[in-house]
């Protein structure tokens, strides 16, 4: 009786435990999808992060480019080089291929709207990564939170229009024109009907440094094909000679705004610090005194002209004391001191951009300089659309011009004829002749784009360049001075004239 009740209880046992095994194996509701929301608070494209209140939008373009008898970006041979000292070694074509990734997040506050703005892209230029490589850009990272701008944005300076030129090329001379952003503290107020007003401090390493020139040692001579720096931008001594010091103060940018239907008005203004080094390197020889410059600029903006629905037109006047950069601005000068050098045949035009010039035991004397441009672009339909464009720039040196003559005639006490036997100076050359280093740089452009379907882009561009120099005498390479070309090449001065294009196929998302 106690086996068969003892085998009774077992069993109940093993039944109960694989009921309660069976029990826990059953399937639980499962937890509800979460969606993702649209966000219509902020424009087309934005989404909820789930499980938040924050407003996202991610997006991009790629974009491939070929320039032609141009540097890439469509940048004229204006810089030297194998281009610019038209070498049968020059490519007579370029190519590069880009893409770009953006994010934006939005979060409503009792502060106002925090935003959030990324923008990084990849490249691959050609002569410039290996077979596999690339380049990676970061051209905008901010937060902007109650009225304030904190990060890598554009400019203050710049007219509210800076990204949206309809041309390609970066090589196009149109004011500041920094399409790449600076770092910025800055803060705007709004005043109703359109009207705001903002203030910022920027960072002016590297993009605002045009350099200087301690006219008694040398400068990277016209023509060279080196100079100190990977690539532009990587600090603020981009350049053999550069005799610019340390980055001391932050450039002081404000402006004024109007946003209407019609269009925009903008008025801005900034003061911009050149600090030089010492005098011959060493600290206990003294140095110059910080100089302080200034820019102003004007620009309006017309939309929706009579001329056709689309239709704008964009005008833009700078001047700057002080503060080169401000009229020569944008990205193309990877040779450093803006330094544009072009060789046609036996002539030879040449000239520099940079803040001021000084001898040892001397003072800076500032540059001027002063530029106009404008666009004016026309849709022919939704689909079809031509751009004309136009800039003058100009820059002159006044009571330094004198000092620039005799450094580069090697008439000074260690400048650069004196000095030729040294590796730097022979990347210089000496200039026999009269004149003045003011020069200016004349373009106009056209472009014509087609968008076959939404957010695809082809588009073809024609640009013609005119360097206006006013020396008037020779130029004679030292050593490797004019790259590519015989030790001691004798070319006359005299203005050029530039021709290059490109063509475009871009594809947003």
């Amino acid at each position: 009786m106690k086996t068969i009740k003892g085998l009774i209880l077992g069993s109940t046992a093993a039944l109960l435990a694989v009921g309660g095994a069976q029990a826990a194996d059953l399937p639980v509701k499962a937890k509800a999808v979460e969606y993702v929301k649209i966000c219509s608070l902020y424009g087309a494209g934005f989404y909820y992060i789930p499980g938040t209140d924050t407003c996202i939008k991610i997006g991009g373009a790629i974009r491939i480019d070929t320039s032609f008898n141009a540097n890439a970006y469509d940048t004229p041979f204006y810089q030297g080089g194998a281009g610019g000292n038209n070498l049968w070694t020059k490519d007579y074509f370029v190519t590069r291929e880009r893409i770009n990734l953006t994010t934006d997040t939005r979060t409503a506050s009792e502060y106002g709207v925090v935003r959030t703005y990324a923008n990084i892209q990849f490249d691959f230029s050609q002569n410039r990564e290996s077979i596999a490589g690339g380049f990676t850009e970061v051209d905008f990272a901010f937060i902007q939170f109650a009225g304030f701008t904190f990060g890598k944005a554009v400019s203050q300076f710049d007219p509210q229009w800076a990204l949206s030129k309809p041309y390609i090329s970066s090589g196009f001379l149109n004011g500041s024109n920094n399409s790449t952003g600076l770092p910025q503290i800055a803060y705007t107020a709004s005043f109703g009907n359109g009207v705001s007003a903002t203030i910022s401090l920027e960072n002016a390493s590297p993009y605002r440094n045009a350099g200087l020139w301690n006219t008694n040692t040398f400068i990277v001579g016209p023509g060279a094909g080196s100079f100190t720096g990977a690539f532009y931008g990587t600090n603020s001594n981009t350049f053999l000679g550069n005799a610019i010091g340390g980055n001391h103060i932050p450039d002081v940018v404000g402006n004024i705004r109007l946003d209407q239907a019609w269009g925009t008005l903008h008025f801005g203004a900034a003061m911009h610090a050149a600090t030089p080094g010492f005098y011959a390197g060493t600290e206990n020889l003294g140095h110059a005194d910080d100089k302080y410059g200034f820019a102003v600029n004007g620009a309006v903006e017309f939309k929706n002209l009579p001329t056709g629905a689309g239709d704008s037109l964009k005008l833009e006047a700078t001047y700057a004391q002080g503060a080169a950069k401000y009229v020569f601005g944008g990205t193309n000068d990877s040779a450093g001191a803006g330094r544009y050098a072009k060789v046609d045949g036996n002539t030879i035009g040449f000239g520099y951009v940079l803040d001021g010039v000084y001898a040892t035991n001397g003072q800076i004397t500032q540059s001027e300089a002063w530029s106009v441009a404008g666009f004016y672009e026309h849709y022919w339909n939704p689909a079809w659309r031509t751009s004309l464009f136009g800039s003058y720039s100009s820059i002159s040196y006044g009571d330094g011009n004198a000092q620039m003559l005799a450094a580069f005639q090697g008439l000074t006490t260690g400048g650069p004829g004196a000095n030729s036997s040294s590796a730097a100076a022979a990347r210089a050359g000496t200039f026999v002749g009269t004149g003045n280093f003011d020069f200016a740089i004349a373009q106009i452009g056209t472009r014509t784009a087609w968008t076959p379907v939404k957010n695809l882009t082809l588009s073809a561009e024609f640009t013609y360049s005119r360097l206006e120099q006013n020396l008037n005498g020779t130029y004679t390479s030292i050593g490797s001075g004019l790259s590519g070309k015989p030790a001691g090449t004798v070319l006359n001065t005299s203005n050029q004239n530039l021709y290059n294009g490109s063509v475009q196929i871009l594809r947003s998302f």
